[in-house]
């Protein structure tokens, strides 16, 4: 124990360390140990680090002792590896999820997936936002945070799941009207038009308002109520702003009628489903029409 007291007070930045306290069972003993640098500063992380793969391991070979290490910051660093871990798990089932329930609601196979990455447009956006500022200081004294602020392990998850969520609602609602007024007859560039005049104001103020109250967020001290607020602001602007009133309406309409085509084989296999709660009277028909005036042959 007085071995592995030495080795843990000698390691490289560590300020102080006390006597080993001995349970009243004698099984156990605890070491409490200072470093120099802050519990956030990538400085203990590497403290961190080094004691759990060199130091301790060194101090304890050839003895029974099993050591472990905790406090805040290795709690913390362990939660951020697990999160980490997870993460492109989490990511790739709630993409993989959306683009199937699209694929059944618009009966089409491309828009789901350019769906997908327009909503990966603007979960990024907020990743980069928050690295910017927080972690580069871009514009940090703005808003009262100093630089170099570390990312807490659960807000990139946050972020992903409420942003995912917001950019399908906008998503599902312009690619409605714009299905909506395709299956009426127009041609895809008209149904881009016209559907984007149905819905886009209804977007374009939506989009204001959930931007206004994330933005309020930044106003708050807590710096993890500023990150959420800053990187969910700007994000939900840029997703109404570019993505929903640039982006998507231009890739549809560079689409044409391949934006709502489907397999046969996959259309005869999954369920029809319809977003406003009925099946449009007459759609098998007018596709046909419109498939037999591509090939030429109407």
């Amino acid at each position: 124990m007085d071995k592995l007291q030495k080795a843990v007070a000698g390691a490289p930045g560590m300020a102080q360390v006390a006597p080993a306290a001995v349970s009243q069972d004698g099984e156990m003993a605890t070491i409490f140990a200072i470093p120099k640098t802050a519990p956030q500063d990538q400085a203990t992380s590497d403290l961190l680090a080094d004691l759990r793969d060199n130091v301790i391991p060194e101090a304890v070979a050839g003895t029974p002792l099993k050591v472990y290490v905790g406090g805040n910051t290795a709690g913390f660093e362990d939660f951020s590896a697990k999160v980490s871990s997870r993460l492109p798990v989490f990511i790739a089932v709630v993409i993989g999820l959306s683009v199937l329930l699209l694929i059944l609601a618009f009966r089409s196979l491309w828009v789901p997936l350019v769906s997908a990455v327009f909503n990966l447009l603007s979960v990024g956006a907020a990743y980069g936002v928050v690295t910017a500022v927080f972690q580069q200081g871009v514009g940090a004294s703005l808003i009262g945070v100093d630089s170099g602020v570390p990312v807490v392990s659960f807000v990139p998850v946050m972020l992903f799941a409420i942003l995912f969520g917001l950019s399908m609602d906008y998503n599902v609602f312009l690619l409605s009207r714009i299905h909506e007024a395709y299956n009426e007859g127009d041609r895809p560039r008209a149904s881009v038009i016209h559907g984007l005049s149905r819905i886009g104001k209804v977007i374009l103020f939506a989009g204001l308002i959930m931007a206004s109250v994330f933005l309020a967020f930044v106003t708050q001290p807590d710096v993890i109520a500023k990150m959420f607020g800053l990187g969910l602001g700007l994000a939900v602007l840029i997703d109404v702003l570019i993505v929903r009133m640039v982006i998507a309406p231009a890739v549809v309409t560079l689409l044409g009628d391949k934006a709502w085509w489907l397999p046969g084989w996959l259309d005869r296999t999954l369920p029809n489903v319809s977003l406003e709660g009925h099946l449009v009277e007459g759609l098998d028909g007018k596709q046909e029409t419109r498939e037999r005036e591509t090939a030429g042959v109407a």
